[in-house]
């Protein structure tokens, strides 16, 4: 009986949903950041840089190639011949009439290893080196403002979610109002037709708007669910509120983001790029060595019968680039002036970027100071509101201007709630630009 009462309380929304899962604005971002695939491939740019970062470095090494190789020698005069190659021993042999005099092996195998070390490259490696260094700071620092990006975007969607939440409990309240209006009109028998037909027409409009909120609501706890990885039938209870007040922003001038390292670094590995690419008209001193075993037979089972031989050496090997139609020069060139596009990059960024700091700096102040305004606005439209109540039920207003009142209550709600999720977005952008 019990259980079946507690049910019952909790389907009619008579007791709280003990299942509900409590959602604070730092739990929502950091199951959005855990979630967020553009991290994820932020994070994997980083390691494909590092990667790459590998394999530039392994020019610098030694690298060690071995060949192992086997060849049969087939005779041209009788190719199914098993004997070896077989060499006429004058011009009339050549033409089939004497026996061959000799055989020349025709198994022969061959094996080697060669070793070659960079000594010095004027630069090509090393600048290339530092180019791939450049990548990585590059991607580090993209994946930083990706960071940023996502936390935006995750506190947008949670207030955008929040404030669903608002206004449809504002428009629980103005269709509520419109009811009760309905019910003293009609409870003070002087419902006049005019009057009911305009409460009516109140009450279908709230309606409709009560309707459209709840739609939106539900639209945007979806969306966070998604981002946040949880499951769509979970239900959610936001527990950060609009704040009533809001603390001075402690702003300091913007000296640095996250993109305007990018183009830095950019500008260094373009830099990097041309100097490799002019190195390549220098030459390569290079340490050389080499190991060769050869042995020949008639067959497989003598070809190694004391017909080996070894051979090895090493030294130092010079290799000079003598003439190439410009390729190098033509390179460094491309990396050179990709290099102060991203100079033009960089130097716009830091334009527009510090504008867009600025901007969102005073915009939170200049709706810090409206909101002081925005609640003075409203707390007047409420008294307007009560005060036109009491009239109605007294009978000495009409619907039409208690209708007014509650609109322009309703829309002092919105104005508030609206002027808060600016704020708090302001103070977002403040954030992602500037820490």
């Amino acid at each position: 009986m019990r259980k079946f009462l507690f049910c019952f309380l909790c389907s009619f929304g008579l007791l709280p949903n003990v299942f509900a899962m409590n959602l604070s604005l730092n739990d929502a971002v950091n199951k959005i950041v855990a979630e967020s695939n553009d991290l994820k491939v932020a994070d994997a740019n980083v390691k494909k840089a590092k990667a790459q970062l590998s394999a530039v470095n392994a020019n610098r090494w030694m690298s060690i190639d071995g060949t192992v190789s086997y060849t049969n020698l087939i005779d041209p005069i009788r190719p199914t011949s098993s004997n070896g190659v077989q060499i006429p021993s004058d011009i009339g042999a050549i033409l089939g009439n004497v026996l061959p005099i000799s055989e020349i092996p025709d198994n022969i195998f061959n094996a080697g290893i060669q070793v070659t070390q960079p000594i010095y490259t004027f630069g090509k490696i090393g600048n290339a080196v530092d180019a791939v260094h450049d990548a990585i700071d590059m991607s580090k620092s993209a994946k930083e403002l990706t960071m940023r990006e996502v936390k935006y975007a995750a506190a947008n969607l949670y207030w955008t979610a929040k404030m669903t939440d608002e206004i449809v409990a504002a428009s629980e309240r103005n269709l509520e109002n419109a009811r009760n209006a309905r019910k003293k009109l009609t409870a003070a028998g002087r419902a006049n037709r005019s009057n009911l037909i305009k409460i009516e027409s109140d009450i279908a409009a709230k309606e409709i708007d009560l309707s459209d909120a709840v739609f939106n609501r539900d639209t945007a706890y979806r969306m966070l669910k998604i981002m946040a990885g949880i499951d769509e039938n979970e239900v959610l209870v936001l527990t950060d509120t609009f704040p009533d007040k809001f603390e001075a922003l402690d702003a300091k001038q913007l000296k640095s983001n996250p993109e305007w390292d990018i183009y830095q670094k950019q500008i260094k590995m373009y830099e990097s790029n041309a100097s490799s690419k002019r190195s390549g008209m220098l030459p390569t001193l290079a340490a050389v060595g080499s190991y060769s075993y050869y042995s020949m037979g008639t067959d497989m089972g003598n070809m190694f019968d004391k017909s080996g031989s070894q051979s090895a050496y090493w030294g130092l090997a010079l290799k000079v680039p003598l003439f190439n139609g410009g390729v190098h020069s033509a390179n460094a060139t491309i990396e050179a002036m990709n290099a102060e596009a991203a100079r033009q990059d960089l130097d716009k960024s830091k334009k527009l970027k510090t504008e867009e700091y600025n901007t969102a700096v005073q915009k939170y102040k200049h709706l810090c100071d409206n909101l002081g305004k925005l609640n003075e606005a409203h707390n007047l439209a409420q008294k307007a509101y009560d005060v036109s109540v009491n009239r109605f039920a007294a009978g000495q207003t009409s619907a039409i201007e208690l209708s007014d009142v509650s609109g322009a209550l309703y829309h002092m709600d919105m104005a508030v709630l609206n002027a808060k999720y600016n704020i708090l977005m302001a103070k977002e952008s403040v954030k992602k630009l500037g820490e």
